[in-house]
């Protein structure tokens, strides 16, 4: 079992705790909370330059302050306050910081609601597992042999084949039935490769559908797609050594991600709504009546300040975009508002909960969108990698990892 801190705020009152509780031992790990010094709570404001009124905050920040000094044998830090809370909001980030600056635990951060279930912790559960219990894998930089990667995702399903360290195929379907659209996908990155199925030296998956496609393919590898996304973003940028940052722009959801020599150390997925999502692009190419290759070049010609666009709800900023072109919007600066808004919401609500560093690598299906490019390079203010084959990253990472099992079946 693996060791995780759990460092929270209200869990317990809200019910959730049980939740986190099912989560984590659903993926093969068990809570564990620091010991903790009434010398650390009087620590608190001079620690965080900020007076904190919450006593059950206080003591999240105590048993932060436990784990940095080694007082508890943990392997990982999972933090979680309510989203309703700004102080706990600020604590929260304050102490994932402190714990990154001064441990190598990997950290994950959430911020729930009443009703938050342990299926939707899974993922986040399953990753800092997988860090702990598969750093030798997550450390392969190089394929081997002949692998195929397959990503099910909410909006789309995509296939890599992979021969010695190189893409020799890949294939991309909209999701529809799971196995289906799975057997699309890969048939097209076979096609394209040359080869057969029978050829496959080993199989990855990853994504909302991993396990039942995994179970279809008789998959050596089924993972989750924080781990695998990573590695494969990594490798495609040419970023496997040092330090990066992943943001991960999907059809229903986002991924912000710091690396260190590709493996995480911290991480954040989802957002308060799917309007920083390939999903609201989909929504503006169709109401402005282009393609999304074409969003992409209005939206990079654009000027988004001419449009004011929330960036917050998708249903929100679907108004303001109806709104805007009732009142004769031109289709770019509507287009060029909807990249900045999605970039500013990553921005706002993900990369708060991480350690930014260079270089950042933007993956995902948006990432093609030349108008998100330039959208998120000014709102971060520095050069923003697209690495080749971006939009195939989850299934390139599941090959890649994949291939770690070939000798074990040569052996066999």
């Amino acid at each position: 079992m693996v060791k995780i801190a759990l460092l929270t705020c209200g869990a317990e009152w809200s019910g959730v705790y049980k939740e986190i509780e099912k989560a984590a031992k659903e993926v093969g790990g068990e809570l564990v909370f620091p010991e903790v010094s009434l010398d650390y709570i009087d620590e608190v404001e001079e620690r965080l330059g900020f007076k904190v009124a919450s006593a059950n905050l206080k003591l999240m920040f105590a048993r932060a302050m436990s784990l940095i000094e080694g007082n508890t044998d943990a392997e990982a830090a999972f933090i979680a306050t309510c989203f309703r809370c700004a102080e706990g909001a600020l604590v929260r980030n304050e102490v994932r910081k402190l714990i990154q600056e001064n441990t190598k635990l990997p950290v994950v951060m959430y911020s729930f609601t009443e009703r938050t279930k342990a299926s939707e912790l899974l993922t986040r559960m399953e990753a800092l597992v997988t860090i702990v219990e598969r750093k030798a894998l997550l450390a392969r930089k190089k394929q081997e042999g002949i692998s195929l990667g397959i990503d099910s995702g909410s909006t789309t399903t995509k296939a890599v084949v992979m021969i010695d360290n190189k893409v020799a195929g890949t294939g991309w379907i909209y999701t529809k039935d799971v196995i289906e659209s799975a057997k699309e996908a890969v048939d097209l990155a076979l096609k394209e490769a040359g080869i057969s199925f029978d050829q496959v030296e080993t199989i990855g998956t990853t994504g909302y559908g991993r396990y039942t496609i995994g179970e279809y393919f008789k998959a050596d590898l089924i993972q989750e797609e924080l781990t695998v996304n990573s590695k494969g973003a990594a490798y495609l940028a040419d970023k496997q050594e040092g330090e990066a940052t992943v943001i991960d722009i999907g059809g229903m959801d986002n991924k912000a991600i710091s690396l260190y020599d590709a493996i995480p150390d911290g991480f954040t997925m989802g957002g308060i709504c799917a309007g920083a999502s390939g999903r609201f692009f989909e929504i503006t190419a169709r109401r402005l009546g282009v393609s999304l290759q074409e969003l992409g070049e209005l939206a990079a010609k654009g000027d988004w300040r001419k449009i004011k666009m929330n960036s917050y709800c998708i249903v929100f900023g679907i108004q303001d975009l109806v709104t805007a072109l009732a009142e004769g919007a031109k289709a770019e600066d509507v287009a060029a508002a909807a990249a900045h808004s999605v970039a500013e919401q990553v921005f706002e609500q993900q990369l708060q909960e991480v350690d930014v560093r260079d270089p950042v690598i933007l993956v995902g299906g948006s990432s093609l969108l030349k108008g998100l490019v330039l959208a998120m390079e000014e709102v971060l203010g520095r050069k923003v990698i697209v690495p080749p084959y971006s939009q195939h990253i989850g299934a390139v990472g599941a090959a890649l990892l994949s291939s770690g099992f070939r000798y074990k079946k040569i052996k066999a």
